[in-house]
């Protein structure tokens, strides 16, 4: 079966039809396919982006198939971020989802990198994680429950070089999960991380050479690239009741690669 042909499962999750859901850094990528993954199971979707072309743009293809909320928002931030959780929750409701999605693996080398470079990463792609956490704790415990996916990385696991601090931020992302799951238990919030391989997205393409391609296939256990879809699908699993006993543990969608 060729990459071409294989069809992405139309799986129906009842459970989320009209659940709330946030994504941080949703407006391409992985983002915008889990995005649009929550809007086709009839679930309220708010997510948030630097880009906002693309993320009006995808506002609008989805117009009519769900409640969706917008916003620009530079992660760095924490305030900004926060409103912009309140805002949608004025707007939607308590939020029943949260996927910490947003991130940024630019490459930087070993001894380039300034305490100013190291810290400007993590605060995208550590940090926003934790505070968009804090912020909807509440709402979550409100709701009598929620889940919350983490979205880490394949890259630092086969130990991947050319970006040591986006590899220790997305490392860490497992350590938040593992950090929380016993805090968020008692209030039936589960949380769990969810960690691509390397997956097809406009980004990623560009650093798949002739070269580098024959080694994902060398190394992958599957012949088929990962595509955005094919993580969006597992959060919707994660997001789900179908997932209810599921909590503190990292799931990989990488095709055997790590």
């Amino acid at each position: 079966m060729s990459q071409s042909s294989i069809q992405h499962p139309g799986i129906r999750y009842g459970s989320l039809k009209e659940r709330r859901v946030f994504v941080t850094g949703g407006a391409t990528g992985i983002g915008a396919s889990i995005v649009k993954a929550f809007a086709d199971q009839g679930a309220h979707v708010a997510f948030i982006d630097i880009a906002d072309e693309p993320a009006a743009a995808l506002a609008r293809s989805l117009a009519g198939t769900s409640k969706i909320w917008w916003s620009q928002c530079d992660v760095r931030d924490i305030p900004a971020l926060q409103r912009c959780i309140r805002s949608a929750a004025e707007a939607l409701g308590d939020f029943h989802i949260l996927v910490n999605n947003v991130a940024n693996d630019e490459r930087h080398d070993l001894m380039e990198v300034t305490p100013e470079y190291w810290d400007d990463r993590m605060a995208i792609n550590q940090r926003p994680a934790f505070f968009a956490i804090q912020a909807v704790v509440p709402g979550m415990k409100r709701l009598g429950g929620g889940s919350i996916i983490n979205v880490g990385s394949g890259g630092w696991q086969i130990k991947e070089c050319g970006y040591p601090a986006y590899a220790t931020a997305k490392a860490s992302m497992h350590g938040l999960t593992r950090g929380l799951v016993r805090a968020l238990g008692p209030d039936r919030i589960r949380i769990n991380t969810l960690s691509p391989g390397w997956t097809m997205t406009e980004r990623q393409k560009r650093w798949l050479t002739p070269e580098a391609s024959a080694e994902l296939h060398r190394t992958q256990c599957l012949p088929d690239q990962v595509q955005p879809e094919d993580v969006a699908n597992f959060a919707l699993f994660l997001a789900s009741d179908a997932s209810r006993m599921c909590t503190g543990q990292e799931y990989k969608v990488d095709a055997g690669w790590t």
